[in-house]
């Protein structure tokens, strides 16, 4: 069994994918440009510094970045953080891991300050060890740099990791530094799509990897892939 688990949040933990997919169409409609609710969807779970990029043109990122960002945090903790719950299960599934001993270090690619909220929403802020997040980190998913943070923080080597995510963005990421990646498609990606991008296994949420995790790499021993 791996010594540390690398937990994403947003569509692993707690249901806020389509949340956030809305919150940035809502901000790109403010600023005049048009984005299909799912073509959000598909870029949740990577930091702004790659989302913004597929669909703000070079040449607009300098003006209007800085303003879009802010107008996407403002309306998205007002209209749209208060919405948030957690996957069944999700707390349940943390206190079984570290009943066996595993550390639970958070890597996402949300706003720092967004972290003390989400402990509260799942119930998990006495089980987390430790916490990266888009503040640890020069890029965001899918680059590795969230993880390699989260690695630092808990004093592991990649060999001693498993990371838990939602997206093709999580597993590129974690396989970039030959973590191997379990899959949840909760977050609204299909089976297929998370075992294409690198996943090693692919369970539909915590309820189910929880029912089911003697049958996982969570409950045998793993190594380093890739």
């Amino acid at each position: 069994m791996a010594d540390v688990l690398l937990a994403d949040i947003d569509g692993t933990l707690v249901d806020s994918n389509a949340l956030h997919a809305e919150a940035w169409r809502r901000a790109f409609e403010h600023f005049g440009i048009e984005v299909g609710l799912d073509a959000a969807w598909r870029q949740i779970g990577k930091g702004a510094d790659h989302l913004i990029p597929a669909f703000l043109p070079e040449r607009d990122r300098e003006r209007l970045e800085p303003d879009l960002k802010a107008f996407r945090k403002e309306i998205f903790h007002r209209d749209y953080m208060p919405r948030i719950v957690p996957f069944a299960k999700a707390r349940q599934l943390l206190e079984n891991l570290t009943r066996r001993g595993m550390k639970i270090a958070l890597a996402t690619s949300s706003d720092p300050e967004d972290l003390p909220t989400y402990g509260k929403i799942v119930g998990m802020e006495d089980l987390v060890d430790e916490a990266s997040s888009s503040g640890d980190a020069e890029a965001s998913k899918p680059e590795p740099d969230i993880f390699s943070a989260a690695l630092a923080k808990a004093g592991m080597k990649p060999e001693q990791a498993i990371v838990l995510g939602d997206t093709p963005w999580d597993a590129q990421g974690a396989g970039k530094l030959g973590i191997p990646v379990l899959g949840l498609t909760c977050g609204g990606w299909r089976r297929a799509d998370l075992l294409d991008a690198g996943c090693q296994e692919v369970w539909r949420d915590p309820a189910d990897l929880l029912a089911h995790i003697e049958e996982s790499i969570l409950g045998r021993p793993v190594g380093r892939v890739g």
